[in-house]
C-alpha cells in the first residue's frame, strides 16, 4: 500500500511539472520562415500562431498563390519548431521516456 501511495505522489508532481511546462511554452517564442526570410510566422511553444510578418516585395497581386504557398510554408515550420521545443522540454520531466500516447499539446 505504501509503494501505491508513493506512486500517486510521484503521478501528482510529475502532473504539476507538466502543467508548469505548458505554462512555460505559451510563454516561448519559435520562429518559422520561408523564401530566404521573406515570411516569417511566430508561434507560442504550443505552436500557436501569434504573428505572421511579409516583407512587401514578396506582395504580387498577380502571383497570390507563391504568397499563400510562403505563409503556409513558414506556418509550418514554426509548428514544426513549437513541437520539437515542447517534446525536448517534456523529455526533461518524462526523463528521456518515450511515451506510448500522444501528450495534449
Amino acid at each position: 500500500m505504501a509503494d501505491l501511495l508513493k506512486i500517486l505522489q510521484q503521478a501528482q508532481q510529475v502532473q504539476g511539472r507538466l502543467q508548469q511546462i505548458q505554462e512555460q511554452l505559451q510563454q516561448k517564442v519559435v520562429t518559422g520562415t520561408a523564401g530566404g526570410g521573406m515570411v516569417t510566422v511566430e508561434a507560442d511553444g504550443r505552436g500557436q500562431i501569434k504573428r505572421v510578418r511579409i516583407d512587401p516585395s514578396v506582395v504580387n497581386a498577380s502571383d497570390v498563390e507563391m504568397l499563400e504557398d510562403l505563409v503556409s510554408v513558414a506556418v509550418s515550420d514554426a509548428q514544426q519548431k513549437a513541437a520539437a521545443l515542447a517534446q525536448e522540454e517534456m523529455s526533461k520531466v518524462t526523463g528521456g521516456l518515450n511515451l506510448p500516447f500522444k501528450l495534449p499539446f
